[in-house]
């Protein structure tokens, strides 16, 4: 029998003083729980993932005493194991570190493996920075127990179809009794199931139990969902740890019967999923808390139009941060209806928010009259006099940013984000986006999910039933210039997404695609999107990073040019 220890912490890329401190306290947690081996994520030293900061002299040197310190912690829980994930230095031709597991005790280095299968797709760019292990498995004896180890990727390709080398495979020839993998693996829709679909596969086809430990946290784009879990053969996913929080759980492995238990013998809780709204709703929250925190805002400020992409974002930022936490702006114009600053005060009443007004028609008013006086001659109308509105309202919130200390959030969708329905330099200004990988049917679907949640309308039934508007114009609907959203969002998920749709979501894209490429003005249609969404790649990429919520996201994890022409 072998008591081992989940450690899912929640490390910060580059903190290797504060990383260390969560290693340590949690070990000592193991220790107290009676374990043999406490069990860290993928590069739990550094954090996933430090990039460039490799490539830094002075982080390499605190990367180098981190090491020494790490050893130096072990011999402090000295009768544990403990299996970490660092970057280790690599001798001779090829990248400068490898992306290494180290299993360590009372100060000794007892095992290391490095990783083979190093992801370059989406938002992965391993080799950038590291050599790939050797072709080898590596297993070490922990009491009565053949434990053998692997690093993420290396277990997603026991099909053989992504690379020539199957790790799981040389891992399963040296007949370990436990597989034990850590890894990073970052938190979108249906990657729960796609995790323990992959390994379930490769465990019953192997006939061997595994633990497989996963990090937890937002990182800029990323967020990492933890649900670390174990698998046995026959039955599959057997516990999952919790979602979106640090866990630290302690369980026995029974090597005899290669099953797992409680750590008092008992049985293990079953897993539990999240329906999509749920999931989506605390990743955003979680993104937010940690890249707020990271970078050092305890407070943020969000522009109030009273429609319905600025009402989700506050709403997601009163639960994360609280309502006296959060401040809501809203700047009306001479286009802005009645409406929309009373279901503005009205929506801000039900959060418990803060409502700051500032009217934006005498700033207006003034930039075109020094426009129209100036050499330029220009006074602006048409689309420059909508922009020109969406740039003061940014600088404004750009202003009380600087002026209080206050993160702006911007409050784009993906629908929109993805066709350039957006200002550059206006409604695209601020430090993070929440909801830019929300299609705008889900920015709906979420409000309902938040008000049957609450028991009452969070969101005013007023923001939820009104026609989408910019208000930059008399009368402007979001229609105006572009298809309904529900046609729009099938096209853009069937041209961004394609085949990493999964399930109904894709038969449903497929499907209102086909409808569409049934007509000659159905044809245009799509030809229309394809290229809104090639030439407003500028202004993508000069926009805020975004919660990743989605298997592709805009940012890091599609990487499109601006000056080509393609569509």
């Amino acid at each position: 029998m072998l008591k081992i220890t989940l450690a899912q912490i929640n490390p910060t890329i580059g903190d290797l003083d504060g990383n260390l401190r969560l290693h340590l306290d949690a070990a000592r947690r193991a220790l107290h729980e009676g374990a043999d081996l406490v069990v860290f994520p993928e590069l739990s030293l550094t954090g996933y993932y430090p990039a460039d900061l490799l490539d830094e002299e002075d982080f390499r040197d605190r990367l180098d005493a981190a090491m020494a310190a790490l050893l130096e912690a072990t011999r402090e829980v000295s009768s544990l194991h403990w299996v970490v994930g660092v970057p280790t230095r690599h001798a001779g031709p090829g990248k400068a570190y490898r992306n290494s597991l180290l299993v360590i005790r009372d100060g000794e280095v007892l095992l290391d493996y490095h990783k083979q299968l190093l992801p370059t797709y989406n938002v992965f760019d391993e080799r950038r920075h590291f050599e790939p292990g050797p072709d080898v498995a590596r297993v070490l004896r922990i009491g009565g127990t053949q434990v053998g180890f692997m690093i993420c990727e290396d277990g997603w390709n026991d099909e053989g179809k992504d690379y020539a080398v199957n790790p799981f495979q040389r891992l399963a020839d040296a007949a370990p009794d436990l597989i034990v993998s850590i890894n990073a693996s970052p938190s979108h829709l249906g990657k729960r199931e796609q995790r323990h679909d992959v390994f379930r596969a490769a465990c019953w086809r192997h006939r061997l139990p595994l633990v497989f430990v996963n990090q937890v946290g937002g990182h800029d784009q990323l967020v990492y969902d933890g649900a670390s879990f174990l698998i046995e053969p026959e039955p599959g996913v057997v516990f999952e740890a919790r979602r979106f929080e640090e866990d630290l759980v302690t369980l026995r492995f029974e090597t005899a019967r290669g099953t797992f238990a409680a750590r008092d013998g008992g049985p293990l809780p079953a897993p539990a999923g999240l329906e999509p709204m749920a999931f989506y709703r605390q990743q955003i929250v979680l993104g937010l808390r940690d890249y707020a925190r990271r970078c050092g805002f305890d407070r943020v400020v969000v522009g109030c139009s009273g429609g319905i992409d600025s009402a989700l974002t506050l709403a997601l930022a009163a639960e994360a941060f609280g309502p006296d936490r959060v401040l809501a702006i809203t700047m009306p114009s001479r286009f802005s209806s009645t409406g929309s600053v009373e279901d503005s005060r009205a929506l801000c009443a039900n959060l418990g928010l803060a409502l700051e007004v500032c009217p934006i028609e005498d700033v207006v008013r003034q930039v075109s009259d020094s426009m129209a006086a100036s050499s330029l001659a220009l006074r602006p109308t048409g689309l420059a006099l909508e922009n020109l509105q969406a740039r003061v309202r940014g600088t404004l919130l750009m202003t009380v940013s600087n002026a209080r200390g206050h993160l702006l959030l911007t409050t784009g969708n993906k629908s929109e984000i993805a066709v350039g329905y957006c200002t550059l330099y206006g409604d695209t200004n601020g430090g993070l986006g929440l909801i830019g990988d929300l299609y705008k049917t889900e920015v709906f679907a979420l409000c309902r999910h938040l008000n049957e949640v609450a028991g009452r309308a969070l969101i005013p039934e007023a923001i939820l039933d009104k026609p989408p508007s910019a208000e930059l114009a008399p009368d402007q609907r979001d229609t105006d210039s572009l298809p309904p959203y529900e046609v729009l969002d099938e096209v853009l998920k069937w041209l961004i997404e394609g085949d990493r749709l999964g399930g109904p979501e894709r038969e449903a894209a497929e499907a209102a695609v086909a409808a569409l490429r049934a007509s000659d003005e159905g044809q245009a249609l799509i030809a229309r999107v394809k290229g809104m969404v090639a030439r407003n790649e500028y202004k993508r990429r000069q926009a805020p990073p975004i919660v990743r919520l989605r298997g592709r996201a805009f940012g890091s994890g599609r990487q499109w040019p601006i000056a080509a022409r393609h569509y």
